[in-house]
């Protein structure tokens, strides 16, 4: 047992990639009791890696300095065709609510509905999430911008980028018009900033998107990941005090109610919506001629079928070595 505990000690500490939605250190803060028992858990530490922005975790990923990360959208993607880590989990919440992009506008000083509002281009300043995000970003452009033939680039006068939460304090302050954030973010931004709360109106809310994965490098041992998944799936449903603590815990965590047990499959969805966002923008976007936008979609649609075939191939399997990716579909490509 000595050697076993002296063993484990001498192991270097797992990196945990945090998502980019709130303050750095909010964000720690936050994760420090999940991450407490994933430690205790694994019988090795874990400490987090919390970045300010979706480009610093990106090339965390892609120097392999993340070994366990929760992630999202285009981030997740990447992680699973292109650094060579496995999803092991997916974030679950109990409101089927929640997962949905929100536009926020300053209540005294909108007009009162969405339609209204995008009839004055040239007016607004916008503050949304970073072009990796899925909710302030990738969802917000598919599902509101693109079917109404809006360019957001010429649309508004200014775009900034920031956390879900700061967004809509930016436009509480008064120091944008309009802010993308999320349905539970907007609930939890109520109860921390009542007062700024009250000066929002909503003026449009998405579909409901996939949650975040939690995905682990492929590389890791195989009873690691297994131990790791299955203390994921445990976490909040233990009965009494203990279990009262890991609930509190996941709640702290974007209200998060636990977490299911998942493979590479669980992120066909989110390879869907990228795909969608891509040959939208291609079909919205100025060409030389008609051959050019051919060529651009034939490119969109073979590099779907190539990341969904991945994706498919992986789910279900045992870890394995990193293998030549297929390039996972560009969300912002707009090339003319």
């Amino acid at each position: 047992m000595l050697w076993c505990a002296v063993a484990a000690a001498q192991q270097p500490a797992l990196r945990f990639g945090i998502l980019p939605n709130s303050d750095p250190l909010e964000a720690r803060n936050e994760w420090a009791p999940v991450l407490a028992g994933m430690s205790r858990a694994l019988g090795r530490a874990v400490e987090p890696l919390s970045l300010t922005s979706y480009d610093a975790l990106e090339a965390a990923l892609r120097r392999g300095d993340v070994d366990l990360a929760l992630l999202s959208g285009q981030l997740a993607l990447e992680a699973a065709t292109r650094q060579s880590m496995v999803v092991l989990a997916q974030a679950r919440h109990d409101d089927p609510g929640c997962c949905r992009s929100v536009l926020v506008a300053r209540r005294d000083a909108m007009p009162g509905t969405l339609d209204q509002m995008l009839t004055m281009p040239g007016r607004w300043r916008l503050a949304r999430g970073e072009q990796q995000s899925m909710a302030g970003y990738l969802v917000p452009w598919l599902q509101l911008f693109l079917p109404r033939h809006i360019r957001p680039e010429s649309f508004f006068v200014s775009e900034t980028e920031g956390y879900h939460q700061s967004n809509a304090l930016a436009v509480a302050n008064g120091e944008a018009d309009l802010g993308i954030t999320t349905s539970g973010d907007l609930e939890r931004f109520s109860r921390r900033f009542p007062q700024e709360y009250r000066r929002l109106a909503v003026l449009w809310r998405s579909a409901q998107f996939p949650d975040a994965h939690l995905l682990a490098r492929r590389d890791l041992p195989a009873p690691l990941l297994e131990r790791l998944q299955a203390w994921l799936t445990a976490y909040g449903r233990t009965p009494g005090p203990g279990g009262d603590a890991e609930r509190a815990a996941l709640r702290q965590l974007r209200d998060f109610s636990g977490f299911t047990a998942a493979d590479d499959t669980a992120l066909l969805s989110t390879a869907q919506l990228v795909y969608q966002l891509a040959r939208q923008s291609a079909l919205q976007s100025r060409w030389v001629n008609d051959d050019a936008l051919q060529a651009r979609l034939r490119r969109v649609d073979r590099d779907y079928a190539g990341l969904t075939a991945m994706l498919e191939a992986e789910g279900g399997m045992p870890p394995m070595p990193a293998r030549t990716q297929v390039p996972v579909v560009p969300v912002s490509d707009t090339r003319r």
